[in-house]
């Protein structure tokens, strides 16, 4: 297949054949047969009239996403959905968790994003890859004769299970597969975005069989059944369904998608209650997207208070600064964030599906509270999710102070967050405009783009350079003098707001929902000039007032830490200062957009900030620590402390295994179960093993003298509990609880001297006996 390059002239194809719209509702929008129960008061516009211009860095970054898209592979994505339906294959299996199994996730990922980009950029060549994945799939549900396709290990065993009511469950396991109602769900997405941005008809076909499917093996389940069902992680097929139901007009699908209604998460919701401490972050964002489609179609209550108590619940109590939201990919106790700062906070999927959220709630009710939360997730988290030079992506967007970000390879990752970022850099046409009920025109976000109102006639251009910049110029182009409302965001970031027209200064209204209103009779050329000054502030955390990031206007500022990882402990800058107004210390850095430097409070030194999405290839730090000299001497005491205990452990230690290295994990023989795998936390590698398994190997002992077995842990890890034996025998029985968030320690085991006799190799073996994750042992010692 050729290869292109998304530029600027590719993206002036909008026009086109691609019948391609916005879930959010459309007047006269024939794809769907079922319409909004609900009063819509803003509709969105199809992606394929809004195309983005120079000027946006937003530009660049759906051009590095239309490359890569281009060089995956659909045949490899393909391979075990051929294989689990008994056809040849034509491509070798990905690696990564493509290879493992959520298998088949991706390609439900790919078919939404490869349909997007068709939507966004008019390249036919998505469209041909689209259409040719949906013939492939449908050849595979031929051949299986149930309806169901997909490339899940073990499958048909699974589902067939459930079916007949034998459900052994966990937090991401169903009969012993990974979350396989999340990867059924990708895919029908992905069939159902085929028909929403290319018109395929045929995706249509295969979904409802999906559907009709999914009816059987849940027809016979008991209520008891299918909550046990649902504690397992299945994705937002509530939200398919209701679309399935929406484009056919079949209530069966509408009633088969309250099946997917949990009572331990969403029924708290409707109470406005928050269930989420303590729960899996993005298990339970789609469950609030699809209670906004439901609601969109039947105007139930309850629906509406799950969705809208959900995204209150996730911006105002769980998010941090880059609203994104998630430690380790769950969520802590409402408002606890200043501990929560690790190299694994802000899942990306979880904010790619907060924007969805946001989106529906718009359409509801137009504030200017979603336009901001949609900013600063867009350019803090999703923008800055994403490699500039190659378009790789982020898993987790790291806060940890003196951490960096980690990307992804390009054939051999494919995590939910590789997924999802395919679609986010194929999208962002999306939100930028919305038709307002009454025929106003809503402009949200301020980035250079062009709008083809076709209803109106009408053809918009925003020309800024923002962030860049301050002003957004529209030009407005019509036939005939148009009247409407033309309503502009006015941020809450902006420290003034000044609005032209013609050239000529107007004082406009500011509604109750945060837009200026200008209303008037529109003629060709008319110009619109907003000029938004942005300002130094700072944001703390919210159980915190010590810790604090610094913004300018909307954007999250990082200070820029060098290549070399810093001393976690006295490495990374501080703020010694008892002033907190932030525009005496901070500067602009003259002749250096968005940069600035600190003067005279950084310790150990002063940095320069610069937009957090620009930041990808050094370390850095989001948040700051303000510390009085007092603190800072404290500081140093407790640095040098540290120091000489590390010192007196290593003049002691007979034999240490650095865990988790390749060279070194040959050397100490390590041996693992399937369920064992490698992670990393602050720079170091550690070894964890999941409910079920072990790891085991073998250390240096001196039979002449007492031993101590020491394993490092973090305090990041909590709720795990597991067994460390010595030579067969167990020597203690370890429980993780409540270690400090960011923070390695140390836990010292005597190893009882009958079990070394005149030994010099002893083999240590950590086993999951008690239903949860054991581990992560970050380093091991034995020690006099």
């Amino acid at each position: 297949m050729k290869k292109i390059i998304l530029g600027i002239s590719t993206l002036a194809l909008l026009g086109s054949t691609a019948f391609a719209q916005s879930y959010l509702p459309q007047k006269n929008d024939t794809r769907f047969k079922v319409h909004p129960a609900v009063d819509t008061k803003a509709y969105g516009f199809p992606l394929q009239d809004v195309k983005l211009l120079a000027g946006s860095p937003f530009v660049n970054a759906m051009e590095k996403d239309s490359a890569y898209l281009i060089s995956i592979e659909p045949d490899r994505l393909l391979h075990r959905f051929y294989k689990n339906a008994g056809l040849p294959t034509k491509g070798e299996v990905y690696g990564g968790w493509e290879s493992d199994g959520l298998s088949g996730h991706t390609l439900g990922h790919y078919l939404s994003a490869i349909s997007m980009m068709y939507a966004s950029t008019g390249n036919v060549e998505f469209k041909k890859r689209a259409d040719y994945i949906v013939d492939e799939l449908a050849r595979c549900q031929q051949a299986r004769k149930t309806g169901y396709v997909g490339a899940i290990p073990n499958e048909d065993s699974i589902f067939y299970k459930v079916s007949i009511g034998q459900i052994k469950t966990g937090g991401f396991d169903l009969n012993g597969g990974w979350s396989p109602w999340y990867t059924v769900h990708k895919v029908m997405a992905g069939l159902v975005d085929a028909y929403l941005y290319c018109g395929n008809k045929k995706a249509v076909t295969v979904v409802t069989g999906m559907a009709d499917w999914t009816g059987n093996v849940l027809r016979n389940l008991s209520e008891e059944q299918l909550q046990k069902m649902l504690r397992c992680e299945y994705g937002g097929m509530n939200d398919v369904l209701a679309n399935i139901y929406a484009i056919t007009g079949n209530k069966k699908y509408l009633d088969l998608s309250y099946k997917f209604y949990d009572n331990f998460v969403m029924e708290p919701l409707s109470k406005r209650i928050d269930p989420m401490p303590g729960k899996h972050s993005n298990t339970n964002v789609p469950k609030a997207i699809g209670s906004a489609r439901q609601y969109s179609l039947t105007a139930k209550e309850s629906d509406k208070t799950i969705a809208s108590f959900f995204w209150e619940t996730m911006t105002h109590h769980h998010s941090y600064v880059i609203g994104g939201n998630s430690n380790y990919e769950y969520c802590g106790e409402e408002d606890k964030l200043s501990d929560r700062l690790s190299d694994n906070t802000c899942e990306t999927c979880n904010t790619y599906n907060m924007l969805k959220l946001t989106r529906y709630l718009f359409s509801w009710q137009p504030s200017s509270a979603f336009g901001d939360y949609y900013e600063r997730a867009l350019y803090n988290h999703i923008l800055a999710s994403q490699n500039p030079d190659d378009g790789m992506m982020c898993y987790f967007v790291p806060l940890r102070m003196g951490t960096r970000k980690q990307f992804s390879d390009r054939f051999n990752t494919f995590t939910c967050c590789v997924g999802s970022g395919m679609e986010n850099h194929s999208k962002y046409a999306e939100g930028i405009y919305y038709e307002g009920k009454d025929g106003s025109l809503y402009v949200n976000l301020f980035i250079a783009s062009q709008l083809n109102w076709k209803e109106k006639g009408i053809v918009i251009t925003q020309q800024t350079s923002f962030p860049e910049g301050d002003s957004s110029n529209l030009t407005i182009q019509t036939k005939k003098p148009t009247a409407f409302a033309l309503r502009l965001r006015k941020p809450y970031w902006a420290s003034s707001t000044t609005v032209l027209v013609n050239g000529k200064p107007v004082n406009p209204e500011t509604g109750a929902d945060g837009f200026i209103a200008i209303n008037r009779t529109w003629k060709n050329n008319d110009k619109v000039t907003l000029v938004l000054s942005k300002s130094l502030h700072t944001e703390s955390m919210p159980d915190n007032q010590n810790r604090i990031a610094v913004m300018y206007g909307p954007l999250v500022l990082a200070g820029r830490l060098g290549e070399n990882m810093p001393d976690p402990v006295f490495g990374t800058p501080v703020l010694l200062t008892d002033n907190k107004n932030v525009n005496e210390w901070i500067k602009p850095v003259s002749n250096a957009s968005l940069s600035f430097v600190m003067e005279n409070v950084g310790k150990p030194k002063d940095v320069e900030l610069i937009p957090f999405y620009k930041m990808y290839n050094e370390y850095y730090s989001v948040y700051w620590d303000y510390f009085t000299n007092a603190d800072w001497n404290a500081r140093q005491e407790e640095y040098e402390a540290e120091k000489k205990r590390q010192k007196d452990i290593a003049d002691r230690t007979i034999d240490v295994f650095r865990i988790g290295e390749m060279q070194p994990e040959r050397d100490h023989n390590l041996t693992a179960s399937e369920k064992s795998y490698v992670s990393d936390a602050i720079g170091v590698n550690g070894r964890e093993v999941r409910a079920g398994g072990y790891f085991a190997f073998t250390m240096k002992a001196d039979p002449a003298t007492a031993n101590n077995l020491l394993l490092t842990y973090i305090g990041d890890d909590k709720d795990r509990k597991f067994d460390v034996l010595v030579e067969g025998q167990k020597i203690a029985t370890e429980e993780l609880t409540a270690g400090k968030t960011g923070k390695f320690y140390d836990k010292t085991y005597e190893i009882p001297k009958e079990l070394i006799g005149n030994k010099t190799s002893i083999t240590i073996r950590i086993e999951s006996n008690y239903g949860k994750t054991a581990g992560r042992v970050f380093g091991v010692r034995i020690i006099r």
